[in-house]
């Protein structure tokens, strides 16, 4: 007679394995919320979020995490995208600073696929993913805000030319980083009970404070855009007219108390002039000889002629500023292919995003807020190059993560249940 599992002491009970195998998956999953929480604190390179994103997604496909074919295009895309940029290697003078360029690209592309895998491995991972990013970003825009107003000895080091960045290297990032939590907010808000409300406005106004402070264009532009979009996808979601009405009311209620909040924050000479230089639509540098809108015409002229590219941060040492638009970036860094491959990746991110975003799932508002800033990225990248965008990766994953889901959704019916690892 052979012996059985539960028979054999080396072996162990099958109960045992499941109780270790249900913990590590615990423990993974607080990892996940870990990084993500990470992600908000990224003073040097390389930051504490890569450390901790490098061991999890080796743990993670150790125990068995697998890519599915649905999230197996991202992967290639990513990977094409990168080895394309590889290339640009070979029409270099000097590159000594491309391979830790290539290489956190190459890290931050498999951080988006391990967020699309470990979402459709399990959906509820979502809340935790929003709740994690959401406490970061308060933390960081507390610390922003703080900085700015110079409120403790030191807090300077939260700031960057007057303008609050957090806990970031450029309040260009800082700002951006800050709004898809702020959605957040704004949908519980909109679809919550009403007893939540005051921490709810609380956390929007401390997230939209250090947008403000941030003095970045993009990021204003990026909190209009992607606050207005995601009340109008709402709208078409919710067909009740009472629960229309209830946005409508909700969302006016919450633009007017902001615009009242900005006005009080003007009344302080700092912020007022600050504003006032920033808030021009063209900046000196951006339309003067040279300026931000030349250097893209030269840029994209010059791109023509080098299927390779240049190679990362030629374009700046040559005209003394980078790219500042991720289109031009793509075609400077990663070379002809590189740039058609982001093409691909946006602008199918996009599609299939808007195709199932409407569908009434779990994982619903997740989708919704993260489409609508990919959306917000892709336009804001005209003026700003979001290449190296932690955020902006995880976005990309969670859209990536709940395509994943509604195609397993539509395989299996209503069955919703995490997938084995």
């Amino acid at each position: 007679m052979n012996a059985s599992a539960n028979d054999h002491p080396a072996l162990g009970h099958p109960h045992h394995f499941d109780s270790r195998l249900a913990a590590l998956r615990l423990a993974g999953t607080g990892l996940i919320a870990f990084g993500v929480f990470l992600s908000g604190f990224v003073i040097s390179e390389p930051a504490p979020y890569e450390l901790i994103m490098v061991v999890q997604i080796s743990i993670w496909f150790l125990i068995g995490l697998t890519i599915s074919r649905t999230v197996a295009p991202l992967l290639v895309l990513l990977l094409t995208f990168n080895l394309s940029g590889l290339t640009s290697m070979f029409v270099m003078k000097d590159m000594s600073a491309a391979p830790m360029y290539f290489a956190v690209s190459i890290f931050l592309a498999l951080s988006s696929v391990f967020y699309a895998a470990v979402i459709e491995n399990d959906h509820r991972r979502l809340n935790l993913i929003f709740k994690a990013w959401v406490t970061a970003a308060i933390i960081t825009s507390l610390l922003g805000i703080l900085g700015y107003f110079n409120a403790f000895p030191g807090a300077h080091v939260f700031t960057r030319y007057n303008r609050a960045m957090g806990a970031f290297q450029d309040p260009n990032v800082f700002g951006p980083y800050l709004v898809a939590p702020l959605l957040y907010l704004l949908y519980r808000m909109l679809t919550g009970r009403l007893i939540q409300a005051p921490l709810l406005i609380l956390g929007i106004l401390i997230l939209a404070l250090g947008i403000f402070l941030s003095f970045s264009r993009a990021a204003w532009g990026l909190l209009l855009f992607a606050g207005a979009a995601l009340v109008i996808v709402m709208l078409l979601k919710e067909r009740t007219p009472a629960f229309r009405l209830k946005i409508l009311a909700i969302a006016v209620g919450a633009a007017v108390f902001l615009a009242l909040t900005l006005a009080i924050a003007l009344q302080f000479e700092q912020v007022y002039d600050l504003f006032m230089n920033r808030a021009k639509l063209v900046q000196e540098y951006d339309g003067a000889r040279l300026g931000r809108f030349e250097r893209h015409k030269i840029g994209f002229l010059m791109a023509m002629e080098r299927p390779l590219g240049l190679g990362p941060m030629v374009f700046g040492k040559m005209f003394g500023e980078d790219e500042h638009n991720i289109w031009l970036k793509t075609l400077t860094t990663y070379g002809w292919l590189g740039a058609v491959t982001y093409q691909i990746m946006i602008w199918s991110t996009l599609w299939f995003g808007f195709r199932y975003m409407l569908r009434e799932r779990p994982w619903q508002p997740y989708l919704m807020i993260a489409w609508v800033m990919i959306l917000g990225h892709a336009i804001i990248g005209n003026v700003i190059d979001t290449d190296h965008w932690r955020h902006f990766y995880l976005l990309l994953g969670i859209v990536w993560g709940c395509a994943a889901l509604e195609h397993r959704f539509r395989r299996t019916g209503s069955s919703l249940r995490p997938a084995s690892t």
